[in-house]
């Protein structure tokens, strides 16, 4: 009588964990402690104030430029200095953030960014306003790389989907609540009271990681590296992902501005159903992520947005109409579900010791990707914003998705083992 050889105990234990949950049912999940819960809650605060100081700040440069006398296109430095400074500083932050600990960074950061807000809250000119916004700018790459770190340190690697969807949802909210809240303040009190607005967020936020965020949140071997194939992909994902969601933004905002004669509240009325969608997917794809792992959601997320853009890129379709907001669904949704995979992909790839770093080249990862895609759709109505150059460059997007998005999606997360052939004796 043959026996049928059973797998190596070895083998048995080291599955992949999504592997074991496709073939049979998901093992009971033991609940987390709720210090991993504060920790999460604190940091993903401390980087909900990153975004909430980009469109923040954004609102009040009109007024910025009356009160300074320059132009408004002069006030454009104003936000490329802090992203510059932001950019420059995420590798050393992440890096020092591997070599001491979340806490620390995250706190020094912070109150960086705090005396930053205060200097320029009484800036006398445009230069100062300048010089400061760039130390809010290396402030943000203390922290930025310091909270994604400490936020998913309390998680197992397979819970950490989870957490990184609570961290997505918080930058859609905090997307929503920059323009209003940023509305409200110069309206009511002045441009300076954006800026003063920003030191007390980020006092508490500092309270919250101070509290809850242990004094070392790192491995002891800092020495391992982070450039492994599945960090690069993940950080070219995430900069596809930006360069789509931000070169789109900028593409609607001047086209509803300066074609449809929309106001530029108007204007962002239009795009806040965009970012709740953003901010709803996210934790949708977090339970997806720990499910199934990172390649179908994220494969999912770039079909979503390239059928969205498709059905807007067609010509004669309506471009500032009720039916416009149709197609802005699957756009909105499918890009919330890229921030979870590309996240957990990196950093479940690199030990404990390297999240820092890792977390810093996913930031570069974004910005760049920001800043190629607010370029290219520049570049792209440089001759004008017509409804034509619209519909074209929208197909361009929808094709970069399904031809660079989805491949390079696919190859997110470990691959899984090949089968093994057992033969029956």
């Amino acid at each position: 009588m043959s026996v049928k050889p059973r797998l190596p105990a070895f083998a048995e234990t080291h599955r992949r964990p999504d592997a074991r949950r496709r073939r049979g049912s998901r093992p009971a999940r033991q609940p987390l402690p709720p210090e991993a819960w504060r920790r999460l809650w604190a940091c993903t605060a401390a980087a909900a104030l990153l975004q909430l100081d980009g469109t923040l700040i954004t609102v009040a440069l009109p007024s910025v430029a009356h009160s300074l006398h320059v132009s408004n296109s002069s006030t454009a430095i104003v936000l490329s200095s802090y992203f510059v400074a932001y950019a420059l500083a995420l590798l050393p932050g992440g890096s020092l953030v591997d070599r001491f600990d979340a806490r620390r960074l995250a706190l020094a950061g912070l109150g960086l960014f705090a005396v930053g807000a205060a200097a320029g809250a009484v800036a006398p000119t445009i230069g100062v306003l300048v010089a400061t916004r760039m130390v809010q700018g290396v402030g943000a790459g203390l922290v930025s790389p310091a909270a994604l770190a400490g936020a998913v340190s309390g998680f197992p690697p397979e819970r950490r989907g989870g957490a990184l969807g609570i961290w997505g949802a918080s930058a859609g909210v905090s997307n929503l609540l920059g323009p209003v809240l940023g509305g409200i303040l110069t309206v009511a009190l002045g441009w300076r009271a954006d800026w003063w607005a920003l030191v007390p967020l980020a006092l508490l936020a500092a309270a919250g990681i101070m509290r809850f965020v242990p004094g070392t949140v790192r491995g002891e071997d800092t020495s391992h590296p982070v450039l492994n194939g599945t960090v690069v992909v993940a950080s070219s994902v995430a900069a596809l992902t930006f360069a789509v969601m931000i070169g789109t933004f900028y593409l609607a905002e001047q086209y509803l501005q300066r074609a449809a004669g929309y106001s530029a509240l108007g204007a962002s009325a239009v795009l806040v159903v965009v970012a709740l969608l953003v901010g709803a997917a996210a934790p949708i794809a977090g339970r997806l992520v720990d499910q199934y792992g990172e390649r179908l959601p994220a494969m999912a997320g770039f079909l979503l947005a390239a059928l969205g853009l498709l059905i807007l890129g067609i010509p004669g379709m309506p471009l500032h109409s009720g039916v416009t907001i149709l197609p802005l669904v699957p756009i909105g949704f499918g890009l919330g579900m890229l921030f979870v995979p590309t996240s957990r992909a990196a950093l479940n790839a690199t030990p404990a010791a390297s999240h820092g770093r890792t977390s810093a080249l996913l930031s570069v990862g974004r910005l760049l990707g920001a800043a190629v895609g607010a370029g290219l759709a520049g570049i792209a109505l440089a001759q004008g914003v017509t409804d034509s150059t619209v519909h074209t460059t929208l197909l361009i997007a929808s094709a970069t998705c399904l031809i660079l998005g989805i491949p390079a999606a696919a190859r997110l997360g470990p691959r899984a083992p090949a089968p093994t052939l057992i033969s029956q004796g």
